[in-house]
């Protein structure tokens, strides 16, 4: 972490410090060539499946430990909430892009190192709210556009996106501010934003390497 951002860490908002201080991993992982080539209409069914079923072990991780976290321990309680939850959405939508698939089958090397992590997080909650926050405040930007994309790219009639769809958050914007709001209203030393920032920089990078993983299999995946 630069030492300006250490310098600043016992004036700025926590919010702020995650998303400067995770600036460079964050625009590395949206710039990665699955993503790249997902976005460009040019991935098929099988790619996007397969990206799911990444995503459903990073959720079911998630939100185990979210709900173990959350009854005690007051950081991870101050994010968690249940209608951000994902897991019956990614399922739901599986069902449309590889019904009948076996969940559990799927073998990720990156999608394991990941679980691995968010499974550390349990020792301490700002570990958990930076993988918290990394993911479900990226599903409600960016990931929104990402549904559209592919409910007109293969005409799904609004069937298989409803990982993006969040039914008891119409307002995204205003949700997204109050969940920062809690992380600014935490009672945290310098030293522990610092490690809350630097968790959220990881957690980016894991993001990143599901991504090269499924990018080593574009020539399987393109249209």
């Amino acid at each position: 972490m630069s030492a300006q951002l250490v310098d600043e860490t016992t004036e700025a908002p926590l919010s702020a410090l995650m998303r400067e201080g995770s600036r460079a991993e964050h625009t590395a992982a949206e710039t990665s060539s699955f993503m790249g080539e997902l976005l460009a209409g040019r991935v098929n069914e099988q790619g996007y499946a397969d990206y799911l079923l990444r995503l459903r072990k990073v959720y079911l991780a998630l939100e185990s430990v979210g709900r173990d976290l959350a009854a005690t321990d007051a950081i991870a309680a101050a994010v968690h909430d249940v209608a951000l939850e994902r897991l019956a959405a990614i399922d739901a939508d599986l069902a449309v892009w590889a019904p009948g698939v076996d969940t559990d089958a799927v073998e990720s090397a990156a999608a394991d190192a990941y679980v691995a992590r968010i499974e550390a997080t349990r020792a301490w909650g700002g570990l958990y709210a930076a993988h918290h926050y990394t993911r479900y405040l990226g599903d409600l930007s960016g990931g929104q556009a990402i549904g559209r994309l592919l409910d007109r790219f293969f005409e799904l009639g609004g069937d298989g996106v409803d990982f993006y769809e969040f039914a008891e958050i119409p307002k995204p914007k205003p949700y997204k501010d109050g969940y920062r709001a809690r992380l600014d209203a935490l009672d945290l030393d310098p030293a522990e934003k610092i490690r809350i920032v630097e968790e959220v920089r990881v957690a980016f990078g894991l993001n990143q390497a599901l991504f090269e993983e499924l990018g080593a299999r574009l020539d399987d995946y393109r249209l």
